[in-house]
């Protein structure tokens, strides 16, 4: 014989919060309003304790405890009890509690209350209780909703109704209602699955036995159901009406027990089972009195589950998971709020919250934050997946490369992967940033990996860079024209001249087009990181190279010589060259007089060197002076004193002059004071010089 046990068997969360607050609350002066739950053991137990059973809060009197029981009450109860003074201990089951809002709020809105469920039921009569409208109560499907007809209704379900009764009724009265109707499905999503369980187990099985009170309203539907798919179904209040003889001849047998049914009367039916020889010899049923826990093995860490909550205290709030027996504190460290308030948790009480597991047992550990950065992380995913930039620091390194983690991923960037060439050193790029991109994300149960590259980034940055680049050059180079007057930044100097940006491209200023008179060092004449006006000489898109200027833009030393210096001022100058037939002298920089030889000293000099040495400063008289062709011829001797005249023996010629006598010779007279066709000038270089008459009356005279 195979013996299947449903998996939601026994207790739900809001019956064993019920049971467990009722059997240790300390029982004195305590009263219950009906019974806990439809279970005769429940209720003796309860009894025992000395809790004291009432039908009504006039039984209670004032100043005493009274706890309300799973299925709720209406609001009458609560002014009651307020009124005298009495202690309520809720134990409403959050389900219900959540639908006690619906009623509230719809019935308050004016619209007609439909109640699926039994009249009678408790948990009705509260829900009822809630409406200050009119209310209409329904069981049967067939049942006649004329009356809805023209109305607003709202449509709620006892959390234990038959979901297979509901929807029926959902579609005779949208019938009559059309789209004024507003259907609430709340029936408990523990009984929707027990229900489910039953129906597909029966379907499986050649017997079925149902174990629950008999005025268990939701065991008499799991009855109903299992008796609708199998054509042979056991009703137990428990286990002493058992009787194993009746289902010895079945090999599948299935086992379903109520909401309200204790999972220690399941247990003791299958141990009866257990302890029959027949069964034990076929089944191992300590499989199926295992599955008789209090839920934990149902968890798995990660899971996302939907709990009620049931209670708030500063601790955090109390929850009730589908399977668990026992309320779960969810931490409010846990909690997704801003800041946590028992109080404005507590009027949450019957909401739905969903919930990650971050410990399945010992104990079981709950997070809402989780859950709000699991889906964070799953949105920066999908973003990744979509080509979307991300960041992580690099943690480890193996041989094929770099190893981080982002959330719950964990990420690797191969070595190849990581820039632009190889790399050989992986160790360097522990606790650096890497930039990447994802090229494959893999996730499944055991893992959740991103394979990323850093190197395609850089590649399409460079791309981009070259692009732009082009683009810039293009621009450039369609706008710029020999003879443009440009303005540039200096950027930086060689020892050949300066880089100057302008407009973002490198142009180069020759050294020899800084400065008229030329220099050494760029710095002498630019600044780095100073700005000027430069000439663009010459444009080479092909090489992408342009030369500009600066002393383009500069007067010439010589074109400001008129109006400085004429013929017969004195300069002073410094010796910068020696040539045989004289000496040029910088007057200024960039203008250059020339002192011929025979301009230098009154007596004959064979070589310049004898008197001058380069380097040497002298003062001199402009003696020509011609800025359009650049020349100005200096004299050094006009400005010595006329040397003495020597005499001699006279001495007659034929022409009546004493023989041995020398013709004294006139006192030369400046070349400014000469005829110009006198002489003959020799030039040299642009510069003018001394005549070769001159040159040859001094030889003569020597």
């Amino acid at each position: 014989m195979k013996v299947t046990l449903a998996k939601s068997s026994g207790f739900c969360s809001g019956v064993q919060h019920a049971v467990d607050t009722a059997m240790r609350i300390p029982p004195e002066n305590v009263y219950l309003l009906g019974e806990l739950i439809h279970n005769p053991a429940v209720t003796r137990a309860v009894k025992e304790r000395g809790i004291v059973t009432v039908e009504s809060v006039d039984e209670v009197p004032p100043g005493a405890t009274l706890i309300l029981r799973s299925h709720g009450v209406g609001r009458e109860v609560y002014a009651a009890c307020k009124e005298k003074g009495i202690s309520v201990v809720d134990c409403t089951c959050p389900f219900v509690k959540k639908t006690q809002g619906i009623v509230k709020d719809r019935s308050a809105a004016g619209k007609t209350v439909v109640v699926v469920g039994e009249k009678t039921h408790p948990e009705v009569v509260g829900l009822c209780g809630w409406c200050t409208g009119e209310v209409l109560v329904c069981s049967d499907p067939e049942a006649d909703f004329s009356a809805l007809a023209g109305k607003e209704a709202a449509v709620v379900a006892q959390t234990t109704c038959s979901e297979e009764v509901f929807e029926k009724i959902i579609k005779n009265i949208e019938k009559v209602c059309g789209k004024t109707v507003e259907i609430f499905k709340t029936i408990c999503y523990t009984t929707k699955e027990r229900q489910r369980e039953a129906a597909a187990l029966a379907s499986e099985c050649d017997a079925m036995i149902v174990i629950g009170g008999l005025n268990s309203s939701n065991t008499n539907k799991l009855f109903r159901i299992c008796s609708e798919r199998c054509g042979h179904v056991f009703r137990l209040e428990d286990a002493s009406g058992f009787q194993f003889q009746k289902i010895k001849n079945f090999k599948n047998v299935g086992i379903v027990s109520g909401a309200s049914t204790p999972h220690t009367q399941t247990q003791e039916v299958l141990f009866k089972m257990e302890n029959n020889t027949e069964v034990k010899a076929t089944n191992e049923m300590e499989e199926v009195v295992a599955q008789m826990d209090n839920g934990q093995s149902k968890l798995k860490r990660g899971q996302l589950v939907t709990a009620i909550i049931s209670s708030a205290s500063d601790e955090g709030v109390a929850v009730l998971l589908p399977f668990f027996k026992k309320e779960i504190l969810l931490e409010k460290d846990e909690i997704d709020c801003e800041e946590y308030k028992a109080e404005d948790f507590a009027a949450k009480v019957g909401d739905e919250i969903e919930v990650m597991v971050l410990s399945p047992s010992n104990p079981v550990k709950l997070s809402q934050k989780a859950i709000k950065q699991l889906k964070e992380e799953e949105e920066k995913i999908e973003a990744i997946s979509n080509g979307e930039e991300f960041d992580v620091t690099c943690t480890g390194f193996n041989k094929g490369g770099l190893t981080s983690s982002m959330g719950t991923y964990s990420v690797f960037v191969p070595a190849k992967e990581i820039r632009m060439g190889y790399v050989k050193e992986l160790d360097k790029y522990v606790g650096k940033k890497l930039r990447l991109k994802a090229l494959e994300i893999k996730k499944s149960d055991r893992k959740k990996e991103i394979i990323a590259s850093q190197r395609v980034i850089l590649e399409e940055e460079k791309a981009a860079r070259d692009q732009a680049k082009a683009e810039k050059e293009a621009e450039f180079f369609a706008n710029i024209h020999v003879g443009d007057v440009v303005e540039g930044k200096v950027e930086r100097a060689t020892n050949f001249g300066a880089f100057v940006s302008v407009n973002g491209f490198d142009c180069l200023a020759h050294i020899s087009d800084l400065s008229w008179s030329g220099v050494k060092n760029v710095t002498d004449v630019l600044e780095i990181g100073k700005k000027y006006q430069f000439k663009v000489l010459k444009v080479d898109e092909e090489s992408k190279k342009v030369s500009i200027g600066y002393k383009q833009l500069q007067p010439q030393p010589w074109d400001l010589v008129a109006e400085k210096y004429a013929v017969g001022d004195v300069v002073h100058g410094k010796v910068v060259r020696i040539v045989p037939f004289g000496a040029f002298v910088e007057v200024e920089s960039g203008v250059d007089g020339l002192v011929h030889v025979s301009q230098i000293s009154h007596e004959w000099l064979e070589n310049p060197t004898s008197v001058l040495t380069i380097g040497e400063e002298i003062d001199a008289k402009i003696i020509v002076l011609d800025p359009a062709s650049k020349k100005m011829t200096l004299s050094i001797k006009a400005l010595l004193p006329e040397p003495e005249v020597t005499k001699v023996r006279p001495r007659r010629e034929n022409n009546g002059e004493e023989k041995g006598e020398r013709r004294q010779r006139k006192p030369r007279q400046p070349r400014e004071n000469r005829e110009e066709d006198e002489y003959r000038e020799w030039t040299e270089g642009g510069v003018g010089g001394a005549s070769i008459a001159e040159m040859l009356q001094n030889k003569n005279n020597d």
